[in-house]
């Protein structure tokens, strides 16, 4: 077991973290699994083999401290991080630039680039020592323009971030990928979209970029859903 690899992600409790934990099992990594919520958290350890093949971790990505803890847990388990799908975001409200709650944007660009921002500098050693793979969840709406959208602007920033840490680490051996859905049926919505990807087809699109030789570096994937047939 000590040879079998691990995957960190975070904002694994549902959605895309919850679908790219199971893909990753099936392909036998050993999963370190973090959100905010443990009870969903639980089920899942539980369905995917139980504690010895995988940690969960309550973790809010905004907390320096527990991400520090996260990290820390993994490789106490573990004893070694390969692979980090810095997962964890929230959506906006609608109110556009003129109307929507600065508390709400507060949440959001602390969990989507703060958060981010943390668990990249937290797991960066662990990912040194196995020159590893860091995945980030930007998304199609960081490569357009969406009219009075905060949420938007912070997966632009996420991009951005990729790009920087890309080149922070060029030569280490560390892959640096950013996987950029565009609209997901996931839990950020109260109704499922009436045209959009689902969870798995954005796990598959991560573990796609994960599976590759050491020496193919996959920098982006942009997934949209296949335009309605008129």
């Amino acid at each position: 077991m000590a040879d079998t690899p691990v995957m960190l992600i975070t904002g694994a409790s549902s959605g895309i973290g919850a679908e790219t934990a199971r893909a990753a099992a099936k392909q036998g990594y050993r999963l370190v699994l973090a959100a905010r919520s443990e009870d969903k958290l639980a089920g899942l350890q539980k369905e995917l083999g139980g504690p010895e093949s995988v940690l969960t971790v309550q973790c809010d990505v905004q907390n320096g401290e527990d991400q520090k803890r996260m990290v820390s847990q993994a490789l106490e388990t573990f004893g070694r991080i390969d692979a980090v799908f810095a997962n964890a975001g929230r959506g906006g409200e609608p109110g556009g630039f003129s109307g929507a709650d600065p508390d709400v944007w507060k949440d959001m660009i602390l969990t989507n680039i703060l958060g981010v921002g943390l668990t990249i500098q937290h797991c960066l050693p662990a990912l040194r020592e196995s020159r590893g793979h860091l995945l980030l969840t930007g998304s199609a709406a960081g490569r357009v323009t969406i009219p009075g959208s905060m949420y938007s602007a912070t997966k632009w920033a996420v991009s951005a971030i990729g790009y920087g840490v890309r080149e922070e680490l060029r030569g280490s051996g560390i892959r640096v990928t950013l996987i950029e859905p565009g609209m997901v049926d996931t839990p950020f919505f109260d109704k499922p979209p009436a045209h959009a990807l689902k969870p798995e087809d954005i796990a598959n699109a991560v573990m796609y970029a994960v599976v590759q030789p050491a020496h193919v570096d996959v920098n982006e994937i942009l997934v949209r859903p296949t335009p309605a047939v008129e």
